[in-house]
């Protein structure tokens, strides 16, 4: 029975759902973020155009896209709202965090039901799941399977997979639709996803491909038939981020894989040795040194080397 484990770390909360021991499901709330589903007290800065696209600031000044704007509200007001997508990163200001407007009274968002780990706890049950892995995937935006593999790219509009490999193009079609149904799962791919096929000629065949899709992600999304050229779309509810989006922020994603190493391996006065980007993004966050420092035991400080690859960071006694 597939089951969900949390961990608790620096910077960041992770959190997997296991089947068969390998991780089926993983989402990474990072620290500061408010989680969908938690409801608030924001006050209505901007009543938007037409109905739509009102924002709302809350108490510590962030702001809420409201996509359907509040009747009978007037700007300045106090109001409650339900987060219903978390922050996407990047500037565009239409990523902000969507909300809609509420009566129900502010409460934090509902849990989900998992073993909570201890961090760093003596048998790290998320790699032998195979974490590193996954956030191998992430930041390379490539996943193998036998006779092919996807490679996962982010576009404003979509998040694309395109399918390659040496297999018949029926099999590699297939098998490239079963995994990518899968890494969409796996990675919490959401919003509208294409995925680029080798071109199939038959209809039957292209109607295997959406059964083999249909069979590999579970419910809720829509999507399209496999048209002549191979191409699938989906649409998923979107209400946190993927992993390959927190990849995309690759100095915070790498710092924060940094600690938990350093967290898990490291006893007593420790340094880590990083990409001058990474020691930065470490110096912006000091309340995680001082957290790793509590983990370790012993006093942490941070040494710059430029010759080291952004993924190449470790750590060492001091």
């Amino acid at each position: 029975m597939p089951e969900w484990l949390i961990e608790r770390g620096i910077g960041e909360t992770r959190a997997v759902r296991l089947d068969a021991g390998e991780i089926v499901e993983a989402r990474i709330q990072i620290e500061g973020t408010v989680p969908a589903g938690a409801v608030l007290h924001a006050r209505l800065t901007d009543r938007g155009t037409s109905g739509r696209n009102a924002v709302a600031k809350d108490s510590e000044g962030r702001e809420y896209l409201l996509p359907i704007a509040p009747s009978g509200v007037t700007q300045g007001a106090q109001i409650s709202i339900e987060v219903t997508r978390e922050a996407i990163p990047g500037a565009e200001p239409w990523k902000r965090p969507l909300a809609r407007m509420t009566d129900e009274a502010p409460r934090p968002a509902i849990e989900l039901e998992a073993e909570v780990l201890p961090f760093p706890s003596p048998e790290d049950l998320l790699e032998q799941a195979g974490w590193s892995d996954l956030l191998e995937e992430a930041r390379s935006g490539l996943v193998r399977f036998p006779g092919g593999e996807l490679r996962v790219s982010l576009t404003p509009a979509m998040t694309l997979i395109d399918v390659d490999g040496h297999l018949p193009p029926a099999k590699l079609a297939k098998a490239g639709a079963e995994v990518a149904a899968r890494t969409i799962l796996r990675n919490g791919i959401a919003g509208s996803i294409g995925i680029d096929l080798p071109t199939l000629a038959g209809k039957a065949q292209r109607q295997e491909i959406g059964t083999a899709v249909d069979a590999n992600l579970p419910q809720p999304f829509e999507r399209t038939a496999v048209n002549g050229f191979g191409f699938i779309q989906i649409v998923r509810p979107r209400a946190r981020v993927s992993l390959f989006e927190l990849a995309a922020d690759r100095a915070a994603f790498e710092a924060r894989a940094l600690l938990r190493r350093a967290a898990r391996e490291r006893s007593g006065a420790t340094t880590l040795i990083a990409h001058p980007i990474l020691i930065r993004v470490l110096e912006q966050h000091p309340a995680w040194i001082e957290q790793l420092s509590r983990q370790v035991g012993g006093a942490v400080t941070l040494r710059s080397d430029p010759s080291l690859t952004i993924h190449g960071a470790y750590a060492q006694g001091s």
